[in-house]
């Protein structure tokens, strides 16, 4: 996934950007990339399926034309024909509309904003566990959660820093992300994201001299 959205040098970049950052302050900052954070199946068989049935409906306004037309094209034509003509159809119809949801844009179009809110908030807290963020020794871990698919962005604080940072400075560089990912300069703004988590720790929990490095500072290219 990581040769999809991310070459090594920009890896690189992340990397050294979070390097930097904590380079002024005691406080610890993961990032984390997933494509989607769900498979988000069901909604797409849905779409299918109310593809299907709107085709059948269209197709119920000619059956006397398609039979016409099938009488001509068959010697030995039976009425079976046209229940078979149908049934296929109709697959073939269903089976496309399945694969064009798994298109992104689709999939943003036909889920609704707040499943897949919920679904990426549910994986960032998940990985904020389990990649020990809230472990950190003074409580002052951040991450920077980013679900393509969904394009959202989940800014994690743990309690040690939380209550000092107001929300608008959380929202702008969630923003900031966002802006990378619609503009196709993602790397370029994980990297301004990672500076502005940089300076809002700096500023509340500056480095001290027995600091040390309690996260790893590379991109976390997640599976869902």
């Amino acid at each position: 996934m990581s040769k999809i959205f991310f070459n090594s040098n920009e890896l690189d970049r992340i990397k050294k950007a979070v390097k930097e950052a904590e380079s002024k302050t005691s406080g610890e900052i993961a990032t984390a990339f997933i494509r989607q954070c769900d498979s988000y199946a069901s909604y797409e068989m849905t779409f299918a399926f109310f593809t299907g049935f709107i085709y059948f409906m269209v197709l119920m306004f000619f059956v006397h034309p398609i039979e016409l037309r099938m009488q001509e094209i068959f010697w030995g034509y039976s009425a079976s024909y046209i229940v078979m003509f149908y049934g296929f159809t109709i697959f073939v119809v269903m089976a496309f509309a399945y694969l064009a949801a798994n298109m992104p844009w689709l999939d943003r179009l036909i889920i609704p904003k707040k499943v897949m809110a919920r679904k990426v908030n549910e994986r960032a807290v998940r990985h904020f566990i389990e990649a020990g963020v809230c472990n950190t020794r003074d409580r002052t871990g951040i991450l920077i959660f980013i679900s393509f698919l969904e394009r959202r962005v989940e800014l994690l604080a743990d309690k040690g820093i939380y209550d000092k940072i107001p929300p608008e400075k959380w929202e702008y560089i969630v923003s900031v992300i966002i802006d990378g990912m619609r503009t196709g300069k993602l790397t370029e703004h994980i990297t301004e994201a990672i500076h502005e988590c940089g300076v809002l720790l700096a500023e509340h929990y500056p480095i001290q001299p027995d600091d040390v490095n309690e996260l790893k500072d590379d991109l976390h290219i997640l599976a869902r």
